[in-house]
């Protein structure tokens, strides 16, 4: 445990820092606000012992801005005893506890074993909220390519290395860093997710680094990044394909050099999150077309996991429907026994471009109509399963009229997912199975008005 204890009197700072010591417990000391906060900056604290009148920033002000940075850690309050109305104001604005002058050392340390032991509990139980029900859907299939996938998983348990996994869109990439982070060393910190193809272009370095206040104009309080919201557990940067070039060789110096530094400031922070990444583009023809850094990419590709989509493993489409329906029975309150044998036929015959993302998309709509305790084959609709990716592969092959109609296919395909996600652009290209950035090109290509 690492505490910093905050306090303008030097004596009850050494004080609380010898007791702590004999405890086996690492404290560092601030003697006002502005240096507690350029500490917090700089490293990771476990809890936080916060004096309330301090000269210049006090202790409400210290824990208002604790707050606002994104920052958990419990916090103790050490208050005089007329001062206990501004203690709980305190604890309204984010402290944990309060503790009245003077007091008792033993109660303090157990206090803060308490708060840290508390701390640590809801951030297992919070990553444990985010996994997908039994392991995870795509972890119900019991085909060749996903026990060897669970084999990677497990070899790579003990450590926290690089890992990039491969793809098509609605595989279950997610569902597979998920599980990864749940069985490595960091599970215990938090699983930060950011897909770079979601994120508008001139965004991507602020929400990656964060940044200072005044950085850039709108830029009124100080933002924390997602490798800095990662440390200490997972970050997951999805569609790392999207990545534009001219930021990827930023993140190659963090990647190797383990260091973030805010857009708008100077101080070097230390990160210390796994990074595993996840496309659903060739990267290998990408670094060939001088799209994608081929160190990047070295740097990336440390460990290897490839899902192939679910046209190639349909041994699991049917446990995989029966582990969709069980958590749509409880989410929706509906109670479907199951699937028809017709039903289930129609199913697994289906091409899936829109892989397990599509059939959970098919389940949900046939759960909605059906009017039997199983779904029957008449309440499944697959005439909009359309995969924009390999219709306009090889274009320049088809025949004039056959490219007329993909191009009506991509129009229809396009119009249907909008208006089913009332226009939700990116959870429209989640369903289309493209990037975001892909969906905005065709509809402007196709001066779509939606």
């Amino acid at each position: 445990m690492n505490v910093l204890i905050v306090d303008d009197e030097i004596n009850i700072r050494q004080l609380m820092s010898r007791y702590l010591k004999l405890e086996g417990i690492r404290s560092s000391e601030a003697e006002n606000g502005l240096s507690a906060q350029r500490m917090l900056r700089e490293q990771g604290f476990d809890a936080c012992v916060i004096d309330l009148k301090m000269p210049g920033m006090n202790g409400l002000e210290l824990i208002q801005w604790i707050r606002s940075e994104g920052l958990r850690m419990p916090i103790i309050m050490i208050s005089a005893h007329g001062e206990i109305s501004d203690a709980v104001t305190a604890l309204k604005e984010g402290a944990q506890d309060y503790i009245v002058k003077p007091f008792d050392p033993e109660e303090l340390v157990l206090r803060l074993k308490k708060l840290v032991e508390l701390q640590n509990l809801r951030n297992v139980v919070e990553s444990k909220s985010r996994q997908v029900d039994s392991e995870g859907e795509l972890f119900i299939g019991e085909s060749p390519q996903i026990k060897q996938i669970k084999k990677v998983i497990e070899k790579i348990a003990d450590t926290t290395s690089m890992v990039l996994i491969t793809g098509e869109s609605g595989t279950g990439k997610e569902v597979v860093a998920r599980r990864i982070h749940q069985t490595s060393p960091v599970a215990d910190g938090p699983f930060v997710a950011i897909n770079i193809g979601g994120v508008p272009e001139n965004l991507i370095e602020s929400e990656l680094f964060g940044y200072e206040k005044g950085a850039f104009t709108g830029a009124v309080n100080r933002k924390i990044g997602m490798f800095e919201l990662a440390g200490g557990g997972t970050l997951f940067l999805d569609e790392i394909g999207d990545m534009p070039l001219s930021l990827q060789v930023k993140i190659l110096r963090v990647l190797q050099d383990r260091k973030i530094i805010r857009l708008g400031g100077t101080t070097e922070l230390p990160i210390n999150a796994r990074i595993i990444a996840a496309t659903n583009k060739d990267l290998e023809e990408r670094v060939r077309s001088g799209s994608f850094r081929e160190d990047l990419f070295y740097r990336l590709n440390v460990v290897r996991i490839h899902i192939p989509p679910l046209r190639q493993r349909r041994e699991d489409i049917p446990l995989l429907a029966a582990g969709i329906l069980k958590r749509l029975n409880r989410e929706m309150g509906h109670t479907v026994t199951g699937i028809s044998a017709d039903a289930l036929n129609r199913i697994t015959e289906h091409e899936f471009y829109g892989n397990v993302r599509e059939l959970e998309n098919i389940l949900e709509r046939a759960m909605i109509f059906a009017t039997e305790s199983e779904i029957q084959e008449s309440d499944l609709d697959l005439r909009h399963s359309v995969s924009l990716h390999n219709q306009t592969q090889q274009p320049q092959e088809l025949p004039q009229s056959e490219a007329k109609s993909l191009k009506e296919a991509e129009i229809e395909a396009i119009i249907h997912a909008l208006h089913r996600w009332e226009g939700n652009r990116t959870r429209a290209a989640e369903e289309l199975g493209i990037s975001r950035r892909t969906l905005i090109n065709k509809i402007a290509e196709y001066n779509l008005s939606l």
